[in-house]
């Protein structure tokens, strides 16, 4: 690729991405804001969907993560112009990865109370959130499926199809959530939190059947496991276990936050659980210039174009702040209304109003930490990453938010701790990045 990065590209890019990574987040809020209205025990109800999406979100971290390592791999070769070397690769990654869910699966089904209880979760909390877990918990292979697809799409240059599959995942998912969570009288009796969690895993499924669909029509990447494993193998596994030990670092920083908000009260894990997955969906939107970051920065890795890698890095940032500031605005603007989705009780609003605040002041920061650390997944540079993120958590996000907790600032300190978690994180990668490749580039 010889040609300047133009914003035509990274938006063909992007733009799809963007529109494919809210899907996850939107199942999650969606279950949030159709249970945080039920007329039976919508504050418990979802109280106990946020303790399980954390829970969730953690395990498809540490196992999704095979979305970055397909798609730096195939970025690479694609750029190198040697793509037939690699076509075996996902069928064998995506079959590794489907045995190890279903490892999870029966390991977490049992012992679903004992995991929840390590997050303060006790009485009508606590059944709820088993109840919701262990139906929800059957989709999981489905999306690692899912996930391992659009990694493979990715290292083509492909968002559109991943898009498409996520739309439709996402509106089905809405659908369900309302007849299944509400019921139709006289035709289907109101299942509650469990209709939210039957939702999910039948989205999640139609998801996978769309996702192994268009793999075989659009591409020429087989589904079909085939021996002796790729030569790439090795450093597949080897990218994997550098994300899963950031991944849990990750984790880690989230399950502290949630141990404690659910420790303070439960007005208080029910609007963390509105405030956290409005974070989340903020980030997988910045998510699309950070997918086509990793795209773009792996296929021009690959082919050695320092110059335009640079091009393509100060662009990212500046189109990366736009959209921080820009879903910052809207935040602000829409500042009551956006509550009033997810709850309709004050004790509830009143928590969640205190701390969106800096949510959204939060969003210029995470997309500078975001789009470069999909940058440097494009880069294969798993094992720096690794080191930022256990830097970030283990110095700076848990002491803050035991300091915060010792002072008594609830989900102020957790959102604090949570701000200066994401300048460890970006800061560090744009210097090492910058340092690195500028010189590069020069010397091209």
């Amino acid at each position: 690729m010889s040609t300047s990065i133009t914003l035509k590209q990274i938006n063909k890019l992007a733009i799809p991405a963007l529109i494919a990574g809210v899907a996850e987040p939107i199942l999650s809020l969606t279950d949030a804001a159709i249970i945080g209205n039920m007329d039976y025990e919508a504050t418990t109800s979802l109280a106990a969907v946020g303790i399980v999406g954390t829970f969730f979100s953690m395990l498809i971290w540490v196992l999704g993560q095979t979305r970055s390592a397909i798609s730096s791999i195939v970025s690479q070769y694609l750029g190198a112009n040697q793509l037939n070397a690699v076509k075996n690769l996902p069928a064998q990654a995506i079959f590794i990865i489907t045995i190890l869910s279903l490892l999870i699966i029966g390991m977490t089904y049992p012992l679903a109370a004992s995991i929840f209880k390590l997050y303060n979760a006790a009485g009508p909390i606590l059944d709820f959130s088993v109840t919701y877990y262990q139906i929800r918990v059957f989709g999981f292979p489905f999306t690692l499926f899912t996930i391992a697809v659009f990694g493979t799409f990715r290292g083509l240059q492909n968002t559109y199809h991943p898009m498409l599959i996520a739309i439709v995942g996402a509106v089905l998912n809405i659908a369900l959530d309302v007849v299944l969570v509400y019921g139709i009288d006289g035709f289907l009796p109101a299942m509650h939190i469990k209709g939210a969690a039957y939702a999910s895993v039948l989205a999640q499924v139609v998801m996978a059947l769309l996702s192994a669909f268009y793999l075989r029509r659009k591409t020429d990447i087989p589904l079909l496991v085939k021996l002796p494993f790729n030569s790439e193998m090795k450093r597949f596994v080897f990218m994997i276990a550098n994300l899963f030990i950031r991944t849990l670092a990750l984790n880690l920083a989230l399950y502290l936050a949630t141990s404690f908000a659910t420790k303070y009260g439960e007005n208080y894990i029910a609007a963390y659980t509105i405030a956290i997955n409005l974070w989340f969906l903020g980030a997988f939107l910045i998510d699309g210039y950070a997918g086509a970051g990793n795209i773009l920065s792996g296929k021009l890795f690959g082919a050695k174009d320092y110059k335009n890698l640079i091009e393509l890095s100060n662009k990212l940032i500046k189109y990366g702040i736009v959209v921080g500031v820009l879903i910052a605005t809207i935040g602000a603007i829409f500042y009551y209304p956006i509550g009033r989705i997810f709850s309709n009780d004050e004790a509830v609003l009143s928590e969640f109003y205190k701390v969106f605040w800096i949510i959204l002041a939060m969003q210029p920061l995470c997309a500078l930490a975001f789009i470069f650390d999909g940058v440097f997944k494009g880069l294969g540079k798993m094992k720096y990453l690794r080191n930022v993120l256990l830097f970030s958590t283990l110095a700076v996000f848990v002491p803050i938010v035991f300091w915060t907790d010792h002072l008594d600032y609830k989900l102020y300190g957790i959102f604090i701790a949570f701000t200066f978690w994401m300048i460890a994180r970006g800061l560090p990668l744009i210097i090492n990045f910058r340092k690195t490749f500028i010189s590069l580039a020069k010397n091209a």
